[in-house]
């Protein structure tokens, strides 16, 4: 497919709408999600023969989209971690809270998080990554990991529970 125009268009239409959201969870701006998947679409047409039949295609240019988003976000210097505080399980501290709430709305609280704890969330709570990975890819300890998605859940949860509050009146 390298070199093959036709070949890398198909598969552009293919999975660019899945990647470009991808990206879009990582990075605030729609027009730099699209600028990050494009270089990543670049990188996958170039090094197709690295793709080892390893699991899924589509899970290996996923991984491609996501590294170079956490690679943005280095390279603007916008991921920042703060050393875990005594955590206890963050699992048992979050009542997930059923909602009605539309993905727009969602996608925006998880825009609002800071950049660090975003990413951790993106890669743990959509993406699917455990703690062990997260640290590899992001260059920290695991506990920081766990420290990250404990704050940004806690964060998204008070959020949520403000505009439960706003669009339901709970008094």
């Amino acid at each position: 497919m390298q070199g093959n125009r036709r070949a890398q268009y198909e598969l552009y239409q293919c999975f660019a709408p899945k990647m470009l959201s991808v990206c879009r969870q990582y990075l605030k701006s729609v027009e730099l999600a699209e600028e990050v998947m494009s270089n990543g679409f670049l990188k996958v047409f170039t090094r197709l023969d690295s793709f080892k039949h390893e699991g899924s295609f589509e899970g290996w240019i996923r991984r491609i989209m996501v590294n170079e988003c956490i690679s943005q976000l280095r390279k603007e210097k916008r991921l920042h971690f703060q050393e875990p505080e005594g955590i206890e399980n963050s699992a048992a501290h979050v009542s997930y809270m059923e909602t009605e709430l539309e993905v727009e709305v969602i996608q925006k609280l998880i825009d609002a998080l800071p950049d660090g704890y975003r990413t951790v969330f993106v890669l743990y709570a959509i993406e699917g990554y455990k703690h062990g990975e997260i640290a590899e890819m992001l260059q920290i300890s695991e506990n920081t990991s766990k420290s990250q998605l404990h704050k940004a859940r806690k964060e998204l949860q008070e959020k949520l529970n403000v505009l439960k509050n706003t669009h339901y009146g709970t008094r």
